[in-house]
């Protein structure tokens, strides 16, 4: 096995030019014998006295794109990044950076302690270890600061987005920007050499950004004091309950009020802290269950390759269907838009076009991406248009007669290879695959709503679904930039089903005394990004109404849900009738309290002979959603509708606004103990002397195993 490091005594027509060449794919990551080899290449070329420069230099697609992954959690060997820094930094020859690709992490923290930094044009550099829970470690939030000022420190830092190096020419950080030269793979390297020939010619001394002085003055250290205090206040609001972000500003504001060998060592203490927490155990399983839940399980069959899907249809230009239409669109995949009248798919189209433009005024797309988007988008009102598409989504009205006479419809229309795919929220898609004469080519394709900003799909294999429809739908998401999860047929699937549950306590708490607003702000603190209740007068409380009459299973028990149907049946629908659980201004949309549903609830509780209790409090509120979540998710896994506990968390991340430092909820029941979550079930179950509160035997059986969820 070759060596993921060499050196290369003698650049091409270079004699005192040394190449450190970095092979370690597929991004190059800064593995143990990444970090080991570097330390030897340089000590290696400092004995050279032929050698009056190095260039590091990385093959592949990209420079150094980070940490290695497959290290994480594991105890780091030495040298340790901040040591490999040093060395590089401390070198008595010139080193040289070729940026190109995505310079992040540790890899962007390495660029910053060579001496110089050469970069091709679109070269993407950041520092996104706040997503991982964690600062950068080795330097970053020490020497960006000094280079490039503490705003710009501040705002990548605690972001952890990356940036083009175009949009950082004004800051110093690139020494040579280059034009890409796509047809020649060399060319990065041989303008980098020409640069460092150019130094050694003129005699520059290394340029190390770590000598470079912070000294502000008073005036200006007090500036740069608030901002880090406007950034603090900023993150706790965009990055709620998380530390990392804190800590990272603390850092940065160490690097203009200490010493620099005390805030290197404060930003290895922080780091160190990071590193251990929980906070960031969650998010780096977050990060491995979204890479993880791409990858299906076979189960002993062969691999199938994925059809080629260059053109689709949509049946129903709503606002799902719309959204669905601009997700393809955005992945530059021709899209037919179906609808039953002219007039609704004008409307439809236009809603489409709105949203674009919508999006350009924030600068998300620019008007020549919109253009393109919207010539890909044709609309239509007869099936016969859709006879040669490769793939239909159906986002037509939640009944199951309706979806039923929609697929047969199109399985007379469409071409028999055709994927047709529905996007139901709740309903049985066996059930659908049998209105048609290709069972094997149906799949749920359920999105989010707004589908074309949020990130999850969830990908329904029903029992007739064969390899690669499945496989097609799992590329076909990741092409649309989704994070898509494979799942069985059941009510609701994964997301929904479980939602049901953490709505029903909901309900049931409403019965019991708790107000919308409590409830609410229970889960707010506790981390969700809105509470289920507001959630539900956003979304239409009247859809889950109608799933529920839809639902053949539903529990013969007058208080489910009752909270909720009952304002339905008052025609308070959310905020499209400006009454809910709250009342919203016609104007403005701000919600408020209504004691109008309040009352509504309580007489209808007390027609149910529910007690009112007073004792209602937030950790109680807290307690019963999360565990009624913990709880059904682990019947799913039993059942075996999804296939990993982290395929769960990845589904509840980023459909549900389940916080991200917390890694979901299959996570978080780890992270505190089952022997506290069996604990706790049991006491629900004591205390409502109902059938919801029932163990699931998977946690029964993981504890007297001592095992996790998420092993």
């Amino acid at each position: 096995m070759t060596a993921p490091v060499l050196l290369i005594p003698t650049a091409p027509h270079a004699d005192n030019i040394a190449i450190i060449n970095i092979d370690n794919p597929p991004v190059n990551a800064l593995s143990h014998a990444v970090r080991q080899g570097v330390v030897e290449a340089i000590t290696e070329a400092e004995q050279n006295k032929n050698i009056e420069a190095i260039v590091i230099y990385c093959q592949g697609k990209t420079f150094i794109a980070g940490a290695d992954i497959k290290e994480f959690g594991k105890t780091p060997k030495e040298p340790h990044l901040p040591d490999v820094l040093q060395r590089i930094n401390q070198c008595n020859k010139p080193i040289i950076a070729a940026l190109f690709g995505s310079v992040l992490g540790g890899g962007f923290e390495l660029a910053l302690a060579c001496h110089y930094r050469v970069a091709v044009r679109g070269t993407k550099l950041g520092l996104p270890e706040v997503t991982l829970g964690l600062i950068p470690g080795a330097g970053g939030t020490q020497l960006l600061p000094r280079i490039a000022g503490v705003k710009l420190a501040l705002t990548m830092i605690t972001s952890g987005k990356p940036q083009k190096v175009e949009q950082l020419e004004d800051y110093g950080i690139i020494d040579f920007l280059i034009s890409a030269n796509n047809s020649n793979k060399d060319h990065l390297l041989t303008e980098t050499i020409l640069f460092t020939k150019q130094l050694l010619e003129k005699n520059q001394t290394s340029k190390i950004i770590s000598q470079q002085p912070m000294a502000l003055n008073d005036e200006k250290k007090q500036a740069a004091q608030v901002l880090c205090q406007q950034f603090r206040d900023k993150s706790a609001k965009k990055s709620r309950g998380q530390q990392a972000p804190q800590s990272a500003i603390n850092s940065i504001e160490n690097s203009f009020t200490l010493p620099l060998n005390e805030a290197m060592e404060k930003e290895r203490e922080y780091f160190v802290a990071c590193r251990g927490s929980a906070q960031s155990r969650a998010m780096r399983h977050a990060f491995f269950a979204e890479k993880t839940a791409a990858k299906l399980i076979h189960s002993g069959e062969i691999k199938s390759t994925p059809t080629e899907i260059e053109s689709v249809a949509v049946i129903g230009a709503g606002t799902m269907g719309g959204g669905i239409a601009m997700c393809f669109a955005n992945a530059g995949i021709n899209v037919t838009l179906l609808e039953m009248s002219q007039n609704n798919l004008t409307k439809g189209i236009n809603a489409i076009a709105k949203r674009y433009q919508q999006a350009e005024k924030r600068g998300i797309i620019n008007n020549q991406q919109v253009n393109q988007c919207m010539a890909l988008i044709t609309g239509t009102c007869d099936y016969q248009d859709l006879d040669q598409v490769d793939l239909v989504v159906e986002a037509a009205f939640e009944t199951m007669a309706v979806k039923q006479q929609i697929f047969s419809q199109l399985d007379k229309m469409c071409k028999p290879e055709a994927i047709l795919a529905s996007n139901t929220s709740y309903l049985d898609i066996d059930e659908i695959a049998k209105a048609t004469r290709r069972p094997e080519k149906i799949v749920g394709m359920h999105f989010f709503s707004p589908a074309n900003i949020m990130k999850l799909l969830e990908v329904v294999a029903t029992k007739y679904t064969d390899t690669q429809t499945l496989t097609t739908a799992m590329t076909l998401g990741k092409k649309m930039g989704k994070i898509s999860v494979a799942v069985k047929v059941c009510y609701g699937f994964v997301g929904n089903r479980m939602y049901a549950c953490y709505g029903r306590e909901a309900n049931m708490l409403l019965l019991e005394g708790a107000t919308p607003q409590q409830i609410d702000n229970a889960m707010v603190q506790w981390g969700m990004a809105m509470g289920p209740l507001a959630v539900n007068d956003m979304s239409g409380i009247d859809i889950g109404y109608q799933a529920r009459k839809e639902n053949t299973a539903r529990p013969d028990d007058p208080c489910y849900f009752a909270a909720a149907d009952i304002l339905v049946e008052h025609g308070r629908l959310g905020q499209k009738t400006n009454v809910g659980f709250y009342q919203y201004d016609e104007q403005t949309n701000k919600r408020s309290p209504d004691d109008a549903a309040i009352k509504l609830i309580r007489t209808h509780a007390a027609k149910l002979e529910i007690k009112q209790r007073s004792d209602i409090s937030d950790e109680e509120i807290q307690q019963r959603l999360i565990f009624a979540l913990i709880n059904e998710g682990a019947y799913i896994l039993e059942e075996n509708i999804a296939s990993r506990a982290s395929d769960i968390d990845a589904i509840w991340l980023n459909g549900y606004g389940f916080p991200r430092y917390l890694g979901g909820p299959m996570c978080y029941a780890d992270e505190i103990g089952l022997e506290k979550v069996v604990a706790t079930i049991k006491k629900f179950q004591r205390q409502a002397g109902n059938t919801y509160w029932q163990v699931a035997p998977l946690l029964e059986k993981l504890l007297a195993q001592d095992k996790k969820l998420t092993q």
